[in-house]
């Protein structure tokens, strides 16, 4: 399974193509929308999100309802390209000023010397994170395809700023619920306080703030991934798809970092006599359901620490490139906090990486054979 985006900020729209989903699976529009509704929304978000109204416009790959088993195209347009159709044209001579200040934490500087552009908003538009729109957009139709595998993705908020969720031990159908009915994605209500209290300071102080979101994937059964060869260890390949989220500056899978500090015996699950293959479970999931580079049965927990967006409107310090002179960065329309969207965009990237993982096993061809394979390979097990 292999998704390639394309599209800028501003431009006419955002689309993705995502090959090797299997004939036989159920998709609507609404299955799409649902989950670019989400993204759009969340406290801190900026003015862009009151303009766009995200909606996919599938162009290929289903068939009355029905994905065919060729690629799945989606469009997702952007309303805003009404206002930069001058600055954005495809042809003609630039309309506007150049931008030639970098941001100091963008992608404006490197991205400049790496390809070579005097105007920078020629590197901004693509590494803006407005091409997530396009990552949830192909999510959405992995996410189909885990569900009907019993496979279910969802994603909390653990931190913003210094406002942190203390742990909740509650099961997880409601943790989920919770992290659903809040503007933050936390499911502490105490806690959702503090967090948006973190957000109004930093907006009040022209400032923006970061925070870190755990997305779980629950459902997955034993011996996903391989520990055969480095790039074929779904931990990895979970840590990469992760990373790639704009803003992400670290991935963890269970205790992760913790692990570090702690011994042996405090970090690794026993094994018990229970329900489960071969008759044995596990009390604990400090390994985050993977060992190996291979699913171990347990739910998948990957934890993501985003950095605060690099767009201020109380600029930092820069340089005109164009001029040589000092000068405060570029602005532009940006939010306070992102974290609450990015939790949405990391499910997107899980769903993804796991659900190539389950065609990977069980077949890549058709929904029927996913099934019937997935059903003869727990029963072998005793795991289902």
């Amino acid at each position: 399974m292999r998704m390639l985006s394309a599209g800028e900020s501003h431009g006419r729209a955002v689309l993705v193509i995502v090959d090797g989903i299997p004939a036989g699976l159920k998709l609507e529009p609404a299955d799409i929308d649902h989950q670019l509704r989400r993204r759009q929304g969340g406290y801190g978000r900026g003015g862009r999100m009151r303009i766009e109204q995200d909606a996919a416009d599938i162009l290929s790959g289903v068939r009355f309802g029905e994905t065919i088993g060729s690629p799945v195209a989606l469009l997702v347009a952007n309303r805003d390209w009404e206002n930069w159709r001058a600055e954005m044209a495809t042809s003609g001579e630039p309309a506007g000023a150049p931008v030639s200040i970098p941001r100091p934490g963008h992608a404006d500087f490197a991205g400049a010397l790496k390809y070579g552009r005097r105007d920078l908003r020629d590197v901004l538009e693509r590494a803006s994170a407005r091409e997530t729109a396009a990552r949830v957009a192909a999510g959405a139709v992995a996410r189909k395809l885990l569900a009907q595998v019993g496979i279910e993705i969802w994603s909390r908020v653990l931190s913003i700023g210094g406002a942190q969720a203390p742990t909740d031990e509650r099961a997880w159908q409601e943790l989920r619920d919770a992290a659903e009915a809040s503007d933050v994605g936390c499911t502490d209500p105490g806690a959702a306080e503090r967090m948006r209290a973190e957000i109004d300071a930093a907006r009040e102080a022209g400032d923006t703030v970061g925070g870190v979101f755990e997305v779980t994937a629950e459902g997955a059964p034993p011996g996903l991934g391989s520990y055969a060869q480095w790039d074929t260890r779904l931990d990895a390949l979970l840590a990469q798809a992760v990373m790639s989220v704009p803003a992400i500056k670290g991935v963890e899978i269970g205790l992760g970092f913790a692990a570090a500090g702690l011994r042996g015996s405090a970090v690794h699950d026993a094994f018990v006599r229970g329900e489960g293959p071969h008759g044995v479970t596990r009390p604990t999931n400090r390994a985050g359901g993977l060992e190996g580079g291979v699913t171990n049965g347990q739910p998948v927990v990957v934890r993501a620490a985003m950095k605060p967006i690099p767009t201020l409107t109380r600029p930092l310090d820069s340089v005109d490139l164009a001029s040589g002179q000092p000068a405060p960065a570029h602005a532009e329309r940006s939010d306070v906090c992102a974290v609450p969207a990015a939790r949405v965009v990391g499910e997107a990237m899980v769903a993804l990486v796991v659900a190539d993982a389950v065609t990977q096993k069980f077949g890549r061809d058709t929904m029927a054979e996913i099934e019937r394979n997935l059903r003869a390979y727990l029963g072998a097990i005793g795991g289902g």
